[in-house]
């Protein structure tokens, strides 16, 4: 395998699925030939997450304060002092804008190749303004592949730019292995006991709580879902700049004892509230031009055996298959998710087939190894 540079801007301790999609990526190749240049932080939490990967990871301020422009030049710098440190054979950039530009340099002075991989809320950027329609295309067209999470994202961007439908493909994200291992009863019970889930039934959602997400609707939403199910509790697990809107209505529509605002904790920790909960529940849509890449959340819900309500936005039909692992709902229909929600709810062997077949699904088709073979003829064999 060639030694390979990924640059993400998005890194854990980071919460949200690109951080997490890179993460994995890394951690399926030859860690002896994978090198991760990610943003530094403050705080400790970076270097106690750094600690145990078997992959070699390098933190640095990738980026000027804004009030300097470019703010990429800095990561221009670094990502050539790391080129030739580590003997870099290929790149894996991880954002088209800027970090594309920091994959042309080095292919130009190098002569290293670059795949690009294309999350979505970059690609939407990307093609804002003229200017920077050209510079993806200029991105695009250095790049020896363009890669991306989902169809539905790979058809949003040919239909910008439909000269590289040859040189593009999709590699799915894949749910990791703690999400498919039952967590040990004490680390269910310690939840059921802390929560005072005693004889009550749980809808879970999990997600960064940014837009299109679809919280307010949900919260709007729960009054009458009360009606018919008295015993629901519902788990909010994220953070974002809408967390404190979110709180605030929550409270104005008199849920506070019904939701339970976990905030947002570490990604290893996340399994034990999968397995305590009935349902999952995110009602994602469609938000000013922006839609949801694929939804890896939903696929680590299915790994888990859990039946699923989603809303319809970009890739998710790909990641729940409409009435054969979940159901699909427009989330601003509030019959169509009260409804779907209560069926769920209310008919456990048709949940409970819905969420085998999702497991069943990422067993055999949503694994890192799978997917990895995919980059084979640009990296080598593993």
């Amino acid at each position: 395998m060639k030694k390979i540079l990924i640059i993400s801007l998005e890194f854990p301790p980071y919460v949200g699925g690109v951080a997490t999609y890179v993460h994995d990526l890394a951690d399926s190749l030859d860690p002896q030939k994978t090198v991760v240049l990610a943003p530094s932080s403050k705080s400790k939490e970076s270097s106690v997450w750094d600690e145990d990967k078997k992959y070699k990871i390098i933190r640095k301020k990738l980026l000027y304060p804004r009030f300097i422009w470019p703010r990429w030049i800095r990561l221009l710098w670094h990502v050539w002092r790391v080129v030739r440190k580590e003997k870099i054979e290929i790149i894996f950039v991880q954002h088209v804008l800027p970090v594309g530009y920091a994959g042309i340099l080095m292919k130009k002075l190098f002569k290293i190749p670059f795949l690009l991989f294309s999350h979505g809320t970059d690609l939407i950027a990307g093609t804002s303004t003229v200017w920077k329609r050209k510079m993806v295309t200029m991105v695009s067209k250095q790049a020896e592949q363009i890669i991306f999470n989902s169809n539905s994202l790979q058809s949003r961007y040919l239909r910008v730019l439909p000269m590289f439908e040859k040189k593009s493909f999709v590699l799915y994200p894949c749910p990791e292995p703690i999400f498919f291992e039952t967590p040990s009863r004490s680390a269910i019970d310690t939840i059921r006991s802390r929560y005072a889930l005693e004889g009550k039934e749980v809808i879970l959602s999990v997600s960064r709580l940014d837009e299109g997400k679809g919280f307010l609707h949900m919260i709007r939403y729960m009054s009458k879902i009360l009606e018919t199910a008295p015993n629901l509790v519902w788990f909010i697990i994220g953070g974002g700049f809408k967390s404190d809107l979110i709180i605030d209505t929550i409270r104005r529509y008199n849920l506070q004892n019904v939701v339970r605002f976990i905030g947002e904790i570490p990604h290893a920790d996340l399994p034990p509230y999968f397995y305590v909960a009935d349902l999952f529940v995110l009602l994602t849509h469609p938000d000013d031009g922006r839609e949801e890449g694929l939804g890896l959340v939903f696929l680590e819900a299915s790994a888990t055996g859990l039946p699923i309500i989603a809303g319809r936005s970009g890739g998710v039909p790909e990641a729940v298959l409409d009435g054969r692992t979940g159901l699909i709902v427009d989330a601003t229909n509030e019959k169509q998710v009260i409804d779907a929600t209560l069926k769920l709810l209310q008919e456990k062997i048709y949940a409970t087939q819905l969420g085998k077949a999702a497991k069943d699904r990422m067993l055999k088709d949503f694994q890192w190894s799978n997917q990895i073979k995919l980059l084979e003829p640009w990296i080598g064999k593993k």
